[in-house]
């Protein structure tokens, strides 16, 4: 019997252990919302809320928001954090976003400018 044992202890080393425990929480993995910036089309239909990246929360003051956006009108100008080219066609879009109106289920915040220069991420 002893011998069993020591065998069974032998073999359990061998395999990885971790793989058979279940976790509860699922794997999410960490968005950059920083590097948003192109063709974005605001989706606003809870029935493609699942084809979207993120979920963003359109906030009116500038000092709570995470992602200050300059609405650029030409998409070749949209081409750095913060310059969004806000696009009707989804297929044309290099991002698509869902927009709530519930701020607690959004990823981040987004507060459009009237200046190009104030655009930027703050994280």
């Amino acid at each position: 019997m002893l011998i069993y044992i020591t065998i069974l202890l032998k073999l359990i080393t061998f395999f990885d252990v971790s793989a058979l425990e279940s976790t509860d929480k699922p794997v999410v993995a960490e968005q950059d919302y920083c590097k948003i910036y192109g063709a974005v089309y605001l989706e606003r239909d809870p029935k493609y809320k699942n084809s979207a990246a993120y979920t963003v929360f359109l906030g009116e003051e500038e000092a709570f928001a995470n992602l200050v956006v300059f609405k650029e009108n030409n998409k070749l100008f949209a081409d750095v954090t913060g310059t969004w080219y806000i696009t009707p066609n989804k297929a044309f879009a290099d991002h698509v976003l869902f927009v709530t109106e519930n701020r607690n289920l959004a990823q981040f915040t987004v507060h459009f400018t009237q200046v190009r220069s104030l655009a930027g991420c703050r994280e």
